[in-house]
C-alpha cells in the first residue's frame, strides 16, 4: 500500500512513525516545499534570540529518517485527482495514492495594509523567515511589532535581544485579551516595558511608509506616525485548505475530519494546523495550533492510515510557553470572546481556551508568580500558571483526568485562599 504524506511538519512525520510501526514494508512518500524539511517550529523563538543554534532545531539525524525508510520529495502539490486518486504535481507529474495525508499545516494571516509589501515588513511561518529577521535587525534600529498571542511576543523579544529599540502595537486596552485576564495581561505588560519596549495601547495600523522600497515608518489610524527599519506582524494564522477545498472535501475553518482524522472522503485524512479536528467530549470540532496535538493528531492519522483503528481523543489543550521571560501554563479553558489583535488563532494557540467556561475563578498571586484557576462544580476546567511552575504538572493532570474536587471547591474559593498550598496538599494525597 502506498501512503503519501503532503507535508514536512510534526504531524506528517508522526503519522510516518505510526505506519512504518505497524506496516512492515510501507511505502511512504512525504511531499514537502519547505527547503529545510523537519524541525521544531516552537524552537524559532529562542533561535531569534540566539538561545538556540541552527542545528538545535533538527530534533531528528540523518539515521533517524533512515530507519524510517520513507522517501522524502521535495515537490508541490498542485491538485488532488481523487477519482484517480492520484496528485498533481508543480512539475506536471502524476504521483498515485491508496491512502493520503494533509498534514499541510498553516500560514500567517497576511496584512492587508498599504505598504504590506514593502522589504523589511516580516512575518514569522518558518526557518527562512527566521533568517531574514534576523538579516535585517540590526542594533540601534527600530521596529514596529503588529499583533497578538504568543508569536508577536516572540518577534519583540527576537528583535530586543538583537538590539533594537521594539515599539508594540496594541488594538485593544491590553495584552492578548481573550486568553490572560487583565492582572496576566498586566504583569506581561510591565515585564516588556522593564525591557524597554514601548507599548502603544488603542493603537491601530493605517499604513505603512517605504523609501526606495524599504520600510521607512508607520503611520497609525490615531494620525500617530513611527519612523521604523523593520515591521514583523503575527495577526494569526490559516489552515492550509485550498488543495482540500478544491477537491471538494468538507472545510469549515480547517479540514473537517471525523475522531479517526478522515475526511469525508475514507482515503484522505488530515492533522496538525490544517485540520480541524471532532471533539467528542464537546461535540464540536475545534482547531489546534500546538505542537503536542499536531503530533497526536499525526499518530492517530498515521495508524488509522494502516488500518488500526486509532480514534484520536483530543486532550486538554495545554502549551508551556515564555511570555517576556516569564515560563507560563495554559491549561483547558480559560478566555472568552474574541482579541482585537488576532484574526482567528496565532501558532502556540487553541480554540478550546477561548470556550467561555461555567467557572467560579480563584487566583493567587500579584506578581510574576501567579496561578488562575477556573473551578467548576466539582471540577477544574482550566488554568493559567505564570513564574513558579511547582503546580503546572498537578493542575495539568487533574483538569486532564477530571479528579473531584469536591473535597477542596470551598479552600479553593475562600478569601485570602493559599491556592498552591491547597493543592499540593490535594495532590500529595491523591497519589498517595
Amino acid at each position: 500500500m502506498r501512503h503519501v504524506i503532503i507535508g514536512s511538519g510534526v504531524a506528517g512525520i508522526a503519522a510516518t512513525e505510526s505506519i512504518c510501526s505497524v506496516e512492515r514494508g510501507a511505502e511512504i512518500i512525504m511531499l514537502g516545499d519547505d527547503p529545510h524539511g523537519f524541525y521544531s517550529r516552537p524552537g524559532l523563538a529562542y533561535y531569534l534570540t540566539g538561545e538556540l543554534s541552527d542545528q538545535a532545531l533538527y530534533p531528528k539525524t540523518r539515521e533517524d529518517y533512515k530507519k524510517l525508510g520513507f522517501t522524502y520529495r521535495k515537490a508541490r502539490v498542485t491538485k488532488i485527482l481523487r477519482d484517480e486518486t492520484s496528485l498533481q504535481l508543480d512539475d506536471n507529474s502524476l504521483l498515485t495514492y491508496d491512502r493520503l495525508l494533509l498534514a499541510t499545516g498553516a500560514f500567517a494571516t497576511p496584512l492587508a495594509v498599504p505598504g504590506a509589501n514593502l522589504q523589511g515588513v516580516v512575518k514569522l511561518d518558518h526557518l527562512n523567515d527566521a533568517r531574514t529577521i534576523l538579516k535585517l535587525a540590526k542594533r540601534g534600529r527600530t521596529a514596529v511589532v503588529v499583533g497578538g498571542g504568543i508569536t508577536a511576543l516572540e518577534l519583540t523579544e527576537g528583535l530586543l535581544a538583537r538590539g533594537m529599540n521594539v515599539h508594540y502595537l496594541l488594538r485593544g486596552s491590553r495584552y492578548w485579551s481573550n486568553v490572560l485576564d487583565e492582572q496576566e495581561s498586566r504583569i506581561i505588560e510591565a515585564r516588556l516595558q522593564a525591557e524597554g519596549v514601548t507599548l502603544h495601547f488603542h493603537s491601530e495600523l493605517q499604513e505603512i511608509i517605504g523609501r526606495s522600497g524599504r520600510v521607512n515608518s508607520v503611520r497609525l489610524k490615531n494620525g500617530k506616525t513611527l519612523k521604523c527599519d523593520l515591521l514583523a506582524y503575527a495577526i494569526g494564522i490559516q489552515p492550509r485548505v485550498e488543495l482540500a477545498r478544491e477537491a471538494g472535501l468538507k472545510v469549515d475553518r480547517g479540514i473537517l475530519v471525523n475522531e479517526f482524522m478522515q475526511t469525508d472522503d475514507p482515503n484522505i485524512y488530515a492533522a496538525g494546523d490544517a485540520a480541524q479536528v471532532f471533539d467528542p467530549v464537546t461535540g464540536r470540532s475545534i482547531l489546534d495550533s500546538l505542537w503536542g496535538a499536531a503530533r497526536e493528531q499525526g499518530h492517530a492519522a498515521g495508524m488509522n492510515m494502516a488500518g488500526r483503528s486509532t480514534p484520536y481523543i483530543k486532550s486538554i489543550p495545554f502549551n508551556v510557553t515564555r511570555l517576556a521571560g516569564l515560563t507560563t501554563t495554559i491549561i483547558g479553558a480559560v478566555g472568552h470572546g474574541r482579541d482585537d489583535d488576532l484574526v482567528g488563532i496565532a501558532r502556540g494557540d487553541s480554540e478550546t481556551w477561548r470556550e467561555l467556561p461555567n467557572a467560579v475563578v480563584a487566583q493567587s498571586g500579584f506578581d510574576i508568580n501567579h496561578v488562575r484557576i477556573l473551578v467548576g462544580e466539582k471540577k477544574m476546567i482550566g488554568a493559567v500558571v505564570m513564574g513558579d511552575q511547582t503546580l503546572s504538572m498537578p493542575l495539568q493532570k487533574m483538569i486532564a483526568e477530571g479528579v473531584d474536587i469536591s473535597p477542596i471547591r470551598d479552600m479553593l474559593l475562600a478569601h485570602d485562599a493559599k491556592i498552591a498550598d491547597v493543592i499540593v496538599d490535594f495532590w500529595t494525597k491523591l497519589k498517595s
